[in-house]
């Protein structure tokens, strides 16, 4: 396929959507039809299969990490930094620090000491309707 071709392919598309939308834009209903939605009920029991694919996609490892506060500094400040340096972050002392799963925010919450070792206390955890949200 030559360059050529790939622009007529391009060009053709490009005019196809012209049509598409000088169509929809000319008509009354604008193309926009009422979803037909099921109403979701929790007696509807689960199948084997259904279970099946549910254990195999709680079984997918996440990343979940807290953030304490971030900063911005020049590299030149970075080469700099040596043992005992502080970076001062963004957060104030005892503010919640954020919970996050592969990066985005789901939670916030304190830290806590539990058998010698550190934990988090969930104090707020963001809803599943904001998560949604965040990721468009």
């Amino acid at each position: 396929m030559s360059e050529e071709d790939g622009m007529d392919d391009w060009a053709a598309a490009m005019a196809e959507q012209a049509d598409a939308e000088s169509e929809s834009e000319g008509g009354d209903d604008d193309g926009v039809r009422v979803a037909e939605l099921d109403e979701l009920s929790d007696d509807a029991p689960i199948t084997q299969e259904e279970k099946k694919k549910l254990d195999t996609i709680l079984d997918i490892p996440v990343t979940i990490s807290m953030e304490v506060g971030r900063s911005q500094i020049s590299i030149r400040n970075l080469l700099q930094l040596n043992q005992g340096s502080v970076v001062e972050l963004d957060r104030v002392a005892g503010e919640p620090l954020d919970v996050l799963v592969n990066g985005t925010l789901i939670a916030h919450g304190e830290v806590v000491v539990v058998n010698d070792k550190f934990g988090i206390r969930l104090t707020d955890v963001i809803s599943q309707i904001e998560r949604i949200k965040k990721l468009r």
